[in-house]
């Protein structure tokens, strides 16, 4: 009998660890395909300046890495005491350029901690609330594609300085959209930095072409990471 039963505790226990497997597989799937339906929702609705396309690909990783977090943590006292300990001493110092990302940020980590932690049905209830939310808030302002997101900086190279409302009106006519970023002048020299989105390269040489017609002024187009 102690045998039997002994024999019977070993099964029951490869069998629930094969479950737990079987259950963690399917709960990283669906976290990759969560965070997947996230980021082409940020890359098509976000109006972040920064470039979108390189951000979003970070939302699987952060997703899949907080699940396996709190997959490993979950059912040991020990391991969460370490994991708060190891937390206290990591510094994260990526600097977050608008709070649209950060929101994005804490749904990848709240689709990672649903799936880690096993509520399924709930995570994937929230989930699709929140991605049909923003869906919906922006289906009367849907944005073209962009071509790219640029950091343009412009600069006098003769002693009188240029008009900085000329600039901005002649871009206008290019850009979907411009922000400023920086504005220096000292001893005659001004320096104007912006960050300006273009929805198509024909747009970005148009713009090119105008600046060069302003003449006495130096001018670069940065890709803005």
């Amino acid at each position: 009998m102690q045998e039997q039963s002994f024999l019977h505790e070993i099964a029951s226990q490869f069998g629930s660890e094969e479950q737990s497997l079987i259950d963690f597989l399917i709960n990283i799937f669906i976290t990759i395909i969560l965070s997947v339906i996230l980021g082409l929702i940020y890359s098509k609705y976000g109006s972040s300046l920064s470039n979108r396309k390189k951000l979003i690909q970070t939302f699987v990783l952060i997703s899949i890495t907080v699940m396996l977090v709190i997959s490993i943590v979950k059912s040991s006292l020990a391991l969460s005491l370490g994991l708060v300990g190891a937390l206290s001493i990591v510094r994260f110092r990526t600097a977050i350029k608008e709070p649209e990302e950060l929101v994005y940020f804490f749904i990848a980590i709240a689709l990672g901690l649903g799936m880690g932690a096993n509520q399924r049905v709930i995570t994937l209830a929230g989930a699709i609330v929140i991605l049909l939310y923003i869906v919906f808030q922006n289906a009367g302002s849907i944005k073209k594609a962009v071509q790219q997101n640029l950091i343009l900086t412009i600069s006098n190279t003769a002693d009188k300085t240029f008009d900085e409302n000329t600039i901005l009106n002649m871009l206008e006519n290019h850009c979907s959209k411009i922000d400023l970023r920086r504005l220096d002048q000292v001893d005659g020299t001004t320096e104007l930095s912006l960050n300006v989105e273009f929805n198509s390269l024909k747009s970005i040489l148009n713009a090119k072409n105008e600046l060069k017609s302003i003449g006495d002024i130096q001018f670069s187009f940065i890709e803005n990471y």
